[in-house]
């Protein structure tokens, strides 16, 4: 008799429901989460399940990794297209839960999630790690020029000085703002180290990736941008069409149709947020500052001219995204096209 289990993940503890063919509870409990426990449960309650069901989730690459080294055939459910089936329960427990993703995996109808490996993750959390770092200078740059407003000090930019030495000439005299601005522009000092401690060992990472120094040929795409897209995608052979990764990135319009309405809105802006944002900053620098032609940068510019800068941008970030991908499978490097001819 087949069975089924559905695993409702937490960061302690995961409920665990077995169910059989005919959607009947065969057992039901809680685990550690942890691949150990997790796999001891099954090779008791269920050792020749059918399908394990989990949802998408920060916790769920350990588990679904693990589990499939075990043996067990571990199905990822989006959690979105879950929590709508999930809801129609009007009593929400980990338990029932569990048991709502046992009869999904059981009927079939959930959409299943590709899991990363485990080094596009390690990836991820180098460039996760560096963002956030540049994030907070940023945040201690903001935090500073609010200070001396007040006091009618305004840091100027673009005058050949340091941010550093720019604050110190405005604070000099006052006590209390040299104190705070030095204490927080030595952190902003730090934070930069360890940001270039980061960047070395991306540009590293970028150096030793073939496929990373083949995207890199793109007009606009430096490594940071060429890795986050590397760990987004991560393997390339699992879109059938070049042209799915737009939509896989969320950088396609939402549509919405119902008897007479039918209307298309902005981007969808579904999954990898990192990735479509650099993506989108790259095709700002291919449209405003890179100079070399290309038949890429001829069709965004007008674009331009037709439906304005921003929306010419979202418009050539999904195209990136898709040249990337084919570039990727092809093993191919960017080609500019050939410049037509002044008549």
């Amino acid at each position: 008799m087949g069975l089924y289990v559905g695993l409702d993940v937490s960061l302690k503890r995961t409920s665990v429901c077995v169910i059989d063919e005919a959607g009947k509870v065969v057992w039901r409990g809680t685990a550690l989460t942890s691949v150990e426990a997790l796999a001891s449960v099954l090779n008791k309650q269920a050792p020749q399940a059918e399908r394990i069901g989990l949802e998408s989730g920060s916790m769920t690459p350990f588990l679904w990794h693990g589990l499939r080294l075990q043996g067990f055939a571990v199905v990822c459910l989006d959690a979105r297209w879950a929590k709508k089936a999930l809801s129609s329960n009007p009593v929400k427990t980990d338990a029932n839960d569990a048991e709502g993703l046992a009869q999904l995996v059981r009927v079939g109808w959930y959409k299943e999630v590709e899991v990363k490996g485990m080094e596009a993750h390690r990836l991820r959390a180098l460039l996760t790690g560096r963002q956030q770092l540049v994030q907070a200078k940023v945040s201690l740059i903001n935090q500073v020029r609010g200070l001396l407003r007040p006091f009618g000090l305004v840091v100027q930019t673009g005058s050949g000085q340091s941010f550093s030495a720019r604050v110190a000439e405005l604070v000099a005299g006052d006590e209390v703002l040299t104190m705070v601005t030095e204490t927080l522009v030595a952190a902003m000092a730090d934070l930069e180290k360890r940001i270039e401690v980061l960047d070395k060992r991306l540009r590293a990472q970028a150096k030793g990736m073939t496929e990373v120094r083949r995207l890199m040929s793109v007009p606009g795409i430096g490594p940071i941008t060429a890795l986050a897209y590397r760990a987004a995608i991560d393997t390339p052979t699992r879109f059938a069409h070049s042209r799915d990764v737009g939509a896989y990135l969320g950088l396609t319009p939402k549509r919405y149709q119902s008897g007479e309405v039918d209307r298309d809105g902005s981007i969808s802006k579904c999954g990898d947020h990192m990735a479509r944002h650099l993506l989108y900053e790259a095709a700002n620098v291919l449209l405003t500052s890179v100079s070399t032609w290309s038949s890429l940068k001829a069709w965004g510019m007008k674009l331009v001219r037709k439906v304005g800068p921003k929306r010419a941008r979202a418009a050539v970030a999904r195209k990136l995204a898709v040249i990337l991908h084919r570039m990727w499978i092809e093993g191919t490097d960017f080609r500019h096209g050939k410049q037509p001819v002044a008549a």
